[in-house]
């Protein structure tokens, strides 16, 4: 399993905007083949700061299937507007339970 984890700052004023965004955008995500689970957790020191963790089965489920797919295009559409600067994506494998 790899975790995708991504740092996203969110423009000033525009969280509201971004959770209902997100909050409809989470359903393409979580229908994509490979998808396990995802949170979206908010800095409580910064609330404009957001952490996306996302479970995929595997590393191309994300980079190929998703982000090659019709719903990534959508995904974009809802939400990459929000995002200044252009959020940093990593991947991680869990080396320890």
């Amino acid at each position: 399993m790899i975790l995708e984890i991504a740092m996203l700052q969110i423009r000033p004023g525009q969280t509201e905007a971004f959770e209902a965004a997100f909050a409809r955008a989470q359903g393409i995500i979580s229908g994509m083949t490979g998808h396990v689970r995802h949170e979206l957790q908010q800095c409580v020191e910064d609330d404009h700061k957001y952490v996306l963790l996302v479970w995929w089965a595997t590393l191309e489920d994300h980079t190929v299937g998703f982000r090659g797919s019709a719903g990534y295009q959508e995904w974009r559409a809802l939400l990459h507007h929000f995002y200044d600067p252009f959020p940093t994506v990593e991947h991680f494998r869990q080396v320890l339970p």
